[in-house]
């Protein structure tokens, strides 16, 4: 293997193991796309002017002096144009870990020289959103503690990172001591929220912002509570890591603040008054005395490498659940059918043959009255089955398969999302016994399309076996059985499918979170591996009943014992073959259902991420990343590369660091220019 080639596998496996890990773009896409946004020709060679880069490329709508100051992050040379070079410079920085802080250090360093002096600190800073809510002292204390006395000393990148934090938190002591003005060490709640609203808001969800007032019941706010408030909302992420301690992973279990006090001190520094402020905010919102993970996500602010994910379409169907009326639930419910219709379409096709041959093992019968057994296991079937009849004998009864197994999927993963939205509580938890019940009904509810679709399939599967029989068509046999006899061996399915529902949904669940990563998200390959693990259990243990709805639903043949209904298939199966017959099949059974059922999962989820649309209610837990405050959706499809990162790392210079540039028609920029 050559070097570059290893260097590749390499690469691709960091992907695998790290989603959020952007591998760069090749060159020479990226000069075809330079070349497309690129207005400018200087000695035969093409520039993209600031406009071309911030407007066309970025599409984003900031004022002039704005433009100019984010196209300077990627113009090192600072002379007005961006060269193919640079571009390409640009877009290798964005791919590295600390892409955030080198955008940042970029914006601030106007003269490309590798340092930042302190004019060119306030220049830029004097531009940003916060400067014109808060007169901060530019000549003050702070600020010479950086730049010195005499304010000629210049920073470098990895002082000016330090700066940065450190000048965020002196940002909120300052607006502080602007709302003191008796030096008392206390403002009021409205002073409280008004500097969070206005300073502050980059960390504040909607459940936070709207409940301000409420945390503090009206009470003046400290300084110490003030300072605590910000370090709580800023650690989030660490809150979170504290909580998975405190219960060995599990996302669900509601603790109290003495238990997550105990976490907090046996790994970090976070104070009590900060636990304490975390279960004012939680009680506020949800009026508990313990809380779960979902209250921390919905405190937590939005962390901009989130924003790294990608749509085909995003709607937003309504603006708050508040608004969600019986016709948006109803539209909800059509749109799971449709992707649970076009999930258990590829699931099906997936597994198909291997469902064939489970289904000619559980026929073959093996009483003393019967010859000699057709296939001696299911490989051997296989192979008889593509010698005989081809290879696209496999694939016998798979279009009334697919007609039906479409609703069939689609109602099952529409009624378990269904029946979960409605015993999910307010802070995202629904009991193991909710859970149960939500897969016995989605099981239940499957039979109406199932058993149909089985009787037919599973005819048309064994109809191989009997060499130069008559051709067997699905339409001839839904004329054969009529209405009811479509319905027959209808208990054995209820039998069959109610307890593998009801086993598989809660354990997919289940193992789904445990392979979820520490924002709960789920990667592809961890979807798949839920669904596929969380078929073995569900799958083996209601064999039987799958075994004596084959036996109900197939014609038996000239000597073949005949079956009554459920418990007679039972008696005479455990009287001519014994108590292994019941299991027969089971192999070929686990290794049909796991696996479609980890396809069917991981296509419905990812069609629900590509084609999001927001109907108020419950998503699948892991099935997305946090909703992006740029709108990725509707992205430029030319951010290849590093450049899919450009909006997230612009909107985290913003949301991480507070420093927010003025777009038109902002009060910044109104300000500024009157």
């Amino acid at each position: 293997m050559t070097n570059s080639a290893s260097k590749e596998k390499a690469s691709e496996e960091k992907d695998v193991k790290n989603p959020m890990h952007i591998k760069r773009a090749s060159t020479e896409k990226l000069r075809e796309i330079f070349g497309k946004y690129a207005t400018q020709q200087v000695n035969g060679e093409p520039y993209m002017t600031s406009e071309d880069f911030v407007r066309s490329f970025l599409g984003q709508s900031y004022n002039e002096e704005s433009i100019k100051l984010i196209a300077g992050i990627a113009d090192t040379s600072k002379d007005g144009l961006i060269s193919f070079a640079e571009f390409q410079a640009f877009e290798g920085l964005l791919c590295t870990p600390d892409a955030l802080y080198k955008t940042a250090f970029q914006l601030f360093d106007r003269n490309g020289n590798g340092s930042v002096t302190y004019s060119e600190f306030v220049d830029v800073f004097k531009k940003t959103d916060l400067h014109a809510k808060i007169p901060f002292k530019l000549d003050g204390p702070f600020i010479q503690l950086y730049f010195g006395k005499d304010r000629q000393r210049v920073i470098n990148y990895v002082e000016f990172s330090q700066f940065l934090h450190d000048f965020h938190e002196e940002c909120a002591m300052e607006a502080f001591r602007l709302k003191d003005t008796s030096g008392s060490g206390f403002i009021s709640a409205l002073d409280f929220q008004d500097i969070m609203v206005n300073v502050k808001k980059h960390l504040l969800t909607s459940e936070v912002r709207d409940n301000l007032i409420a945390v503090t019941e009206g009470h003046r706010v400290s300084f110490p509570y003030f300072m605590a408030f910000n370090s709580l909302l800023n650690n989030m992420e660490l809150i979170k890591r504290i909580y998975l301690n405190a219960t060995s992973g599990n996302r669900a279990e509601p603790i109290t603040k003495d238990e997550l006090l105990h976490s907090a001190q046996t790994m970090s520094q976070i104070t009590p008054l900060e636990i304490d402020i975390l279960f004012q905010l939680t009680g506020v919102i949800h009026q508990s005395g313990r809380i779960v993970y979902n209250d921390l996500s919905n405190i937590a602010p939005e962390h901009y490498i989130k924003n790294i994910t990608h749509r085909l379409a995003e709607i937003k169907a309504v603006e708050s659940p508040a608004d969600r009326s019986f016709v948006i639930q109803m539209l909800e419910s059509t749109y799971r059918f449709t992707l649970g219709s076009v999930a258990g379409a590829v699931g099906a096709t997936a597994v198909y043959p291997i469902d064939l041959v489970k289904t000619r093992m559980q026929n073959q019968r093996t009483g003393s009255f019967i010859g000699e057994v057709a296939y001696r296991n299911s490989w051997d079937c296989c192979k008889k089955v593509i010698r005989h009849e081809g290879f696209l004998g496999l694939y016998r009864g798979l279009v009334p398969q697919l007609m039906g197994v479409a609703p069939e999927k689609a109602i099952k993963l529409t009624v378990n999302d269904f029946v979960r939205d409605k015993l999910t509580d307010k802070q995202g938890n629904i009991p193991r016994w909710g859970e149960v019940l939500a897969g016995a009904c989605a099981g239940g509810s499957q039979v109406i399309f199932t058993n149909p679709l089985e009787i037919v399939k599973i005819r048309l599967q064994v109809a191989g076996e009997i060499a130069g029989g008559a051709k067997v068509r699905a339409l001839s046999v839904v004329r054969e059985l009529g209405l009811f006899g479509l319905y027959k061996g209808a208990r054995a399915c209820l039998l069959r499918d109610v307890p593998f529902s009801a086993i598989y949904f809660p354990m997919y669940a289940h193992t789904k979170a445990a392979f979820a990563d520490d924002e709960g998200y789920n990667h592809p390959l961890t979807l798949l591996a839920a669904g596929a693990i969380a078929g073995i259990p569900a799958a083996s243990l209601v064999t039987p009943a799958d075994v004596i709805k084959t036996r109900l639903q197939v014609v038996a043949r000239t000597g073949q014992t005949t079956y009554s209904g459920v418990m007679d298939a039972a008696r005479k199966i455990m009287a001519e073959e014994g108590p292994r017959a019941f299991w027969k099949g089971t192999v070929a059974r686990v290794f049909r259902s796991s696996p479609q059922f980890g396809v069917t999962l991981v296509t419905y989820e990812l069609l629900q991420r590509m084609l999001y649309v927001d109907f108020g209610g419950s998503r699948p837990a892991g099935s997305d990343v946090a909703k992006a405050k740029v709108d990725l959706a509707r992205v430029n499809p030319d951010h290849i590369g590093g450049y899919q990162a450009a909006l997230p790392m612009l909107n985290g210079i913003e949301t991480k660091f507070g420093l927010s540039l003025p777009r038109f028609g902002s009060p910044a920029l109104k300000r500024q220019t009157s």
